[in-house]
């Protein structure tokens, strides 16, 4: 499906919708030889890639980059590009979930704290009738645990991978074990299973239609407010960019 991409700090993020992202996403599921990443791109992420050469080589390679973020969208349209919408991770996972189950596709469901992601699953299931998820393993893990994590989703078999390891873990780690895996598609979703499992409640509604997401999250988890500081500076940077 042909659709732009703006190059917002040296990343390309595609200019499209959600239904063509979801659109995008079953059509990659269907490649079974294929090996495709979808990245949620936020202004943290691309403020992150700025400086982390590698983060920002594998978003470059990613078979698709969404714009997660009213920031991201706010960037293309200063830069004086079209971006028709935020395509948050979150809602991108429960798109495809609930689609899952009348196309019969496997799901997978990696990371957060022990406990999250089997709680994710029992929650998918009574939101998805029928959803056939064929494993989940918590993102506590050492470096001698990759090969038989490895192994525990080789033998899963899943058409989609959601992988909830932070950043830039979670896309390193896909990058490097995505064909070790078999997986037609792997997508990071930072705090996507923690939401899914009740465990971080999800802004509400008028805070998600206000661009409000971003405070709701740093007013509930105080620790992250360090990280919401790559907000103004995103906003500076991407400023700095349009005079150059």
């Amino acid at each position: 499906m042909p659709y732009k991409t703006v190059n917002i700090l040296g990343v390309n993020v595609a200019s499209i919708t959600m239904a063509e992202a979801v659109e995008e996403a079953e059509r990659f599921m269907d490649d079974a030889d294929g090996h495709h990443l979808i990245a949620t791109a936020n202004a943290e992420m691309i403020m992150m890639a700025t400086y982390d050469e590698s983060l920002r080589d594998i978003l470059n390679s990613a078979s698709l980059v969404v714009p997660d973020g009213a920031g991201t969208v706010w960037a293309a349209h200063h830069l004086h590009h079209e971006m028709p919408e935020r395509v948050a991770g979150y809602d991108l996972v429960q798109e495809i979930l609930r689609e899952a189950p009348s196309r019969h596709r496997r799901v997978f469901f990696f990371g957060s704290a022990p406990g999250v992601s089997d709680a994710a699953k029992h929650a998918a299931e009574e939101k998805y009738p029928g959803i056939d998820i064929v494993g989940t393993r918590n993102g506590y893990f050492t470096e001698k645990d990759n090969e038989k994590i490895v192994a525990e989703i080789k033998k899963a078999n899943p058409d989609l991978l959601i992988a909830a390891l932070g950043v830039p873990k979670q896309e390193k780690w896909l990058k490097k074990y995505q064909r070790d895996i078999g997986v037609p598609l792997a997508i990071g979703v930072g705090g996507t299973l923690d939401v899914m499992a009740g465990i971080v409640p999800r802004a509400p509604k008028w805070m998600q239609r206000a661009k409000l997401e971003w405070l709701f999250r740093g007013l509930r988890q105080p620790k992250r407010i360090g990280r919401l500081m790559a907000l103004p500076k995103f906003v500076m940077k991407v400023h700095a960019s349009r005079k150059s």
